[in-house]
C-alpha cells in the first residue's frame, strides 16, 4: 500500500548471541540470513530505503559484498530500537528525511510482504505513533510459554499491556475454552514508528514494568505512548538456535 510517506526499513543485526553466535551470517538456502531478510524487505517494494544496522565488521563486510546498504552502529546499544534511531539520525544529518521507520528482525528470514504492509498501513491514520502486529493463539503450548509474549488491546486496537504470562486471566474457564473463543493473542515483534516518536522513546529511562517483564514496549506504554496493534493471519519465526535454522531451511 502506498500511503504517501517516506519509509525507512532498518534491520538490526548483532553478531553476538548466547545461543547462536554469528547467527546473522548463518546460511539460509545457501545465503546469509541477514541477506535473506534484506532481500525479502527490499523486494516488498514498500520501502524508500533499507539499511542493515550492525556492530560487527563481519556482518558489515558481508552486506557490502552484496552491494546493500549497511551502517556500523554503536556497540553499546541495548536494543534494536536504539540502532534504528541511530540509523535514522545519521541519515537525517545527511539531509534524508523519513516519516516512518520499520524495525525488522534480522533473524526472521521467513518475513512476508503482507506483514510489512499490515504494520505500515496503520499510518494511514495520522494519529498512529507506533504500530505492531499480533496473531490469535491456537494452542496451549504457545499460550503457556513465557517465550511467547501475549498482548491485550482496547476496542480501538491500542495496546493495553504485553506480558509473558497468560493474559487475560479467564476466571472459571479452561485455557482450551479461551483459545476456542479467540481471547488470546501473540505479539508478533515487528514494529513501525513515526520518526519523531522514535527519537522520543529512545530517550526514555527503563521502566519498572519493563524490567519485571523484560519487554521494552512496556516503557512506552507507561510513558503514555499509543501502540496500535494490527491483527494478522501471519506468524513470525525467529531463528534462535541451530535447530531453528534447520526448520527454516526446510521451508525452501
Amino acid at each position: 500500500m502506498n500511503i504517501g510517506k517516506r519509509i525507512l526499513g532498518v534491520i538490526p543485526a548483532r553478531y553476538a548471541s548466547t545461543r547462536f553466535p554469528g547467527k546473522p551470517l548463518a546460511k539460509v538456502n545457501g545465503v546469509e540470513m541477514v541477506i535473506c531478510v534484506y532481500r525479502a524487505v527490499i523486494e516488498s517494494g514498500l520501502f524508500d530505503k533499507v539499511v542493515v544496522a550492525t556492530d560487527s565488521r563481519q556482518i558489515f563486510d558481508t552486506v557490502i559484498r552484496y552491494g546493500y546498504d549497511v551502517m556500523m552502529t554503536d556497540e553499546n546499544h541495548s536494543c534494536g530500537t536504539e540502532r534504528c534511531n541511530e540509523v535514522l539520525s545519521r541519515l537525517e544529518q545527511e539531509g534524508e528525511e523519513y516519516d516512518i521507520v520499520v524495525n525488522i528482525q534480522g533473524d526472521e528470514p521467513l518475513i512476508k510482504k503482507q506483514q510489512l504492509d499490515e504494520v505500515i498501513s496503520s499510518f494511514t491514520n495520522e494519529d498512529t505513533q507506533i504500530a505492531t502486529l499480533c496473531k490469535m493463539i491456537e494452542d496451549i503450548e504457545t499460550l503457556s510459554s513465557p517465550n511467547c509474549v501475549k498482548v491485550i488491546f482496547d476496542d480501538r486496537d491500542n495496546a493495553i499491556y504485553f506480558s509473558r504470562a497468560i493474559i487475560p486471566y479467564f476466571r472459571g474457564e479452561t485455557l482450551e475454552y479461551g483459545i476456542a473463543k479467540g481471547y488470546y493473542y501473540k505479539h508478533v515483534g515487528l514494529y513501525a514508528f513515526d520518526s519523531e516518536i522514535l527519537h522520543e522513546i529512545v530517550r526514555l529511562e527503563p521502566s519498572q514494568l519493563e524490567k519485571i517483564e523484560s519487554l521494552e514496549q512496556l516503557r512506552w506504554i507507561e510513558q503514555g505512548y499509543n501502540i496500535k496493534v494490527v491483527k494478522s493471519n501471519f506468524d513470525s519465526f525467529g531463528v534462535d538456535t541451530p535447530e531453528d535454522l534447520e526448520f527454516v531451511n526446510s521451508q525452501f
